[in-house]
């Protein structure tokens, strides 16, 4: 049978529970035709490149199917007939890879770097830090200030 990769996208107000039971429906699908899905991925919610239906985000779902054709048919028709989904996307593919998807993979990268470190001081960092020894950041003691203005006296 024919490999495919499905990517639907699901409106931004529903949970992650309600797109788990679309991802779901999906597979009793392709289940009924002879079919089964050999991968799923929730990627989470993330923003929209662009406004799809009042919408600016949105939950996204990975599935690798091992179906016939009939039952992509249908497994597109019941996800555009769904109003909860924004747009999906079916491919077919070589081969389903079972490592993480590209969009997985970078977020555990990001996870892995942490922390990187104090920030450096900026351009426009107030000079009170530094610890300067100029005349004016001195601190003077009370006879200089004394002195200082019985000369103007």
């Amino acid at each position: 049978m024919p490999l495919y990769e499905c990517v639907f996208i699901a409106r931004n107000d529903v949970t992650q529970a309600q797109v788990e039971a679309i991802a779901d429906q999906m597979a009793a699908v392709a289940a009924e035709q002879g079919g089964e899905v050999k991968k799923r991925e929730y990627w989470g919610l993330r923003g929209l490149a662009y406004r799809i239906k009042k919408n600016r985000k949105g939950h996204y779902m990975l599935l690798g199917l091992d179906a016939p054709p009939p039952a992509m048919q249908e497994i597109e028709r019941q996800l555009g007939l769904n109003e909860d989904v924004l747009r999906e996307m079916t491919i077919r593919v070589e081969a389903i890879d079972d490592a993480p998807s590209a969009i997985l993979a970078k977020r555990s990268d990001d996870r892995e770097r942490g922390f990187r470190g104090p920030k450096p001081a900026g351009r426009f960092s107030s000079g009170r830090g530094r610890g300067d020894d100029r005349e004016e950041f001195r601190a003077r003691s009370r006879d200089e200030v004394d002195v200082g203005m019985g000369e103007e006296i």
